[in-house]
Formats: C-alpha cells, sequence, structure tokens
C-alpha cells in the first residue's frame, strides 16, 4: 500500500469521525435548553427526553456516549432509570453523569452504587459541568485501552488472581466474572498498571478521572472503591485484594 493510500485513509477516518453524542435527561425544560446549547457549543451531538420512560425509549433507540440523569423526574426516576439501563449489555459502560437537587451523602451514594459514575448537586456552575462531562467522555473512551494494549500482550491485564478484560471491561476472580461500570474499570485498571504502588484519594482523582488538583471529592473515591470492593473481593467488609493503607491511601496488592 502506497503511502499516498495510506494518507488518504488516514484523511477518511478523521473525516468520518463522529462527534460525542450525549442524552440529557430532566423534566425541567428551561435547565435542559441550558445544558444542551452548551454542550452543543462544545460540538457535541446532543438528544433530549423530559422524563423516564421517554429517557428509556431514547436510550433503546441510539448509541450514547454519556448519559446526564436527572434523579427527580415523573412516571420513572433517574435511579430506576439507571437501573434498567445498567441491565442492557449495550449500556453497561457508558457513563451516567446523576443530577439533583438532594446533596445528602445517603442519596451520592445510593445513585453511585446503581451504577452512576459521578453525581452533580443543583445549583451548579456551568464549567463544573463540562468539566465532569470531559472528564467522563475522556476516561469512557477507547485511548485508554489502545495505549495499554500496546505495553501489553493482548487485551487482558493480571495481577495475581485477577484478570481485568480491556474491551470488554470486566474482570474475573478466581472463576468468577463480573462487569464493571466505567469509573469502577478505569480505577481497577490503573491499580493494576500501578500494581503494589500506594495512591492517595487526590492522586486517584487526579490521575485516573481527570480532576484538577484543587479538587476535594474524596468521597467520590471512597464509593468507587466500596463498589469494586463488592466485585473482587471474597469479603468486602475485610478486603484482600485492594486495600486501604490508613492516612495515606489506596493499593493493589493480593496476598
Amino acid at each position: 500500500m502506497s503511502s499516498r493510500t495510506l494518507l488518504a485513509l488516514d484523511t477518511d477516518a478523521l473525516m468520518n469521525k463522529q462527534p460525542h453524542r450525549i442524552l440529557i435527561v430532566d423534566d425541567e425544560e428551561d435547565l435542559v435548553w441550558a445544558l444542551a446549547g452548551s454542550l452543543r457549543d462544545e460540538g457535541y451531538e446532543v438528544l433530549t427526553a423530559y422524563d423516564g420512560v421517554q429517557a428509556l425509549a431514547t436510550a433503546r433507540r441510539h448509541r450514547f456516549d454519556l448519559i446526564i440523569l436527572d434523579v427527580v423526574m415523573p412516571k420513572v426516576d433517574g435511579f430506576q432509570v439507571c437501573r434498567e439501563l445498567r441491565q442492557i449489555r449495550a449500556f453497561s459502560s457508558v457513563p451516567i453523569l446523576f443530577l439533583s437537587v438532594h446533596s445528602a451523602v445517603a442519596d451520592r451514594v445510593m445513585g453511585l452504587d446503581l451504577g452512576g459514575d459521578d453525581y452533580l448537586v443543583k445549583p451548579f456552575h456551568m464549567n463544573e459541568f463540562k468539566g465532569r462531562v470531559r472528564a467522563l467522555l475522556r476516561r469512557g473512551g477507547q485511548e485508554p485501552i489502545r495505549a495499554v494494549k500496546s505495553r501489553h500482550k493482548g487485551s487482558v491485564l493480571q495481577a495475581g488472581p485477577l484478570t481485568l478484560f480491556l474491551e470488554t471491561r470486566e474482570v474475573r476472580v478466581g472463576t468468577t466474572t463480573a462487569m464493571l461500570t466505567p469509573r469502577e474499570f478505569d480505577l481497577l485498571h490503573h491499580l493494576m498498571i500501578h500494581f503494589g504502588e500506594v495512591l492517595s484519594s487526590k492522586e486517584l482523582l487526579q490521575q485516573v478521572w481527570g480532576y484538577p488538583a484543587e479538587s476535594n471529592c474524596t468521597s467520590l473515591v471512597r464509593w468507587h472503591v466500596k463498589s469494586l470492593r463488592e466485585k473482587i473481593e471474597p469479603v468486602p467488609s475485610c478486603p484482600v485484594y485492594l486495600r486501604t493503607v490508613p492516612r495515606h491511601g489506596y493499593t493493589l496488592k493480593p496476598e
């Protein structure tokens, strides 16, 4: 194949690259209008829905790279929408960002435990919203996986009894296999690459999910560690793989 042909193929690939498609679901029409407009200005393709039933119908008709989901909605609430989407294989690893007026820790924990990847409390600044969107899309994309493939044979990472399948985002522990959410996958992937190292919550926020250095959302790390332990630990309350190092952070170091 000539260099001219290769250049043509590369140009075609760039020309045919599709923008990220995002679904915004919220019963506040003014808010949906503002969020959709802001994201379209950034070059994203945006579809909208105004209740849970409409959200599920729209999700089943299209492929999405990110779903922004209000919690309190008529007909079907955001938590139930998340439950149903996570049962569909095509949506098992699509990032979900919850929006809610409820700021209680219990509400945040519930959203993350159900399979959400981030939780943003209303009202919020538009710049913060767009930053969260960029971080989720960046970590939910395929670039990190391709980079790892080039450094590791095949599409599998192993650390002791843990096997991480990069293409399907599944983890196998012994004979048990579990599907990971994007955030769980990113966390385990990073810990396996840095096997045996102790990483603080702030380091994980910055290195895994692209949060700014001044971010103080360390509770997000605790929640994602908890949900990952539920999938990889024999007894999640007494972890033997993903361990806490008091006052320092976390380490992946199976016995």
